[in-house]
């Protein structure tokens, strides 16, 4: 019978913790665990606790290009002056407290990264825009579009695009910001407040379910100029979370609390893994359907949770049972 040292030229070596690089096949007893592990690739995508936000709270936004580098701001609840101006940024292990908001309030849309970033509009505050770039927020004039609960999409805090938002029901209003002034575009087909937003340009964006109230299953995607209806998704919702690009996005989370995490290949959703802790009108970031962050949620969630897609390698405990 071939062992394991035949196959991968060492044996299972003993250690006190985890390997810092382990490669992918390498297998190790763990001492202080008293069980065996091992680097092996997923075969379904898996949501893992990450690091707790240090202020729990709702109706946040956040940004970021992925979920190691992430962003979340403002929250509640609301309205004002009860909402918070607190901003946070993720390094992939922890949130640390940065410079705050210059203006405390929740159901704000957020878009960029972590190092330069953008967020607009929120409740009581109509139109109201601050640029992040990294240390500090800077006020904007303001946008033509002034409902809370928009979506958004872009790049930086010189390509960003929101859309979408109240009053009840929705409006379809499309802006874009492009680093000194914004600019009206072609309106969504159908309008929605508390929808979902992803994509890295305004070129190339998706406006996903929302509808509040209701939670419409439509899926409308902009190629810088003109908004079109795509494949549904399988549970419409309002306050979901979206991340990724045109391509390759993530849909999750939702209104009432749920966990429902779908994935978007380009033509299709795919019911996928549920959230640990289901949530809605939270922080979210990520790079596309493989990688993504959600925190914080109502009535003042703390809880971080981090995206892996499958085929990702991850370390795994083997038991006898």
């Amino acid at each position: 019978m071939t062992t394991y040292k035949e196959i991968n030229g060492t044996n299972i070596e003993a250690v006190s913790t985890d390997p810092a690089n382990p490669v992918e096949g390498q297998v190790w007893y763990n001492t202080t665990d008293n069980v065996l592990k091992g680097l092996a690739k997923t075969t379904a995508g898996a949501w893992a606790t990450g690091g707790n936000l240090n202020t729990g709270r709702a109706d946040l936004g956040g940004a970021g290009a992925t979920r190691d580098a992430a962003l979340a701001f403002g929250g509640g609840p609301p309205p004002a002056p009860n909402a918070k101006a607190i901003t946070e940024s993720y390094n992939g292990t922890a949130w640390t407290e940065v410079a705050d908001l210059n203006s405390q309030r929740a159901s704000t849309a957020g878009a960029g990264t972590y190092t330069s970033a953008i967020a607009s509009g929120g409740d009581q505050y109509s139109g109201v825009a601050e640029s992040w770039n990294g240390s500090a927020w800077t006020n904007l004039a303001n946008s033509p579009n002034t409902g809370h609960s928009q979506a958004g999409a872009g790049a930086s805090n010189t390509n960003a695009l929101f859309f979408g938002g109240s009053p009840h029901g929705g409006n379809a209003k499309t802006v874009y910001w492009n680093g000194s002034s914004w600019a009206a575009l072609n309106d969504l087909n159908t309008a929605r407040a508390g929808m979902a937003g992803a994509g890295k340009t305004y070129t190339a964006a998706l406006g996903i379910s929302g509808g509040n109230p209701g939670g419409s299953p439509l899926v409308e995607s902009f190629n810088g100029t003109s908004w079109t209806e795509i494949a549904d998704v399988n549970a419409g919702r309002d306050y979901g979370a979206g991340t990724g690009t045109t391509t390759s996005a993530l849909f999750f989370g939702g209104e009432p609390s749920l966990t429902s995490t779908e994935l978007w290949n380009g033509s299709s959703w795919t019911e996928t893994t549920d959230l640990s802790t289901g949530r809605q009108a939270a922080a979210n970031a990520g790079a596309d359907n493989t990688n993504a962050l959600y925190a914080g949620g109502p009535p003042a969630l703390t809880a971080t949770e981090e995206w892996t897609g499958a085929g990702a390698p991850v370390v795994q405990t083997f038991t006898d049972s």
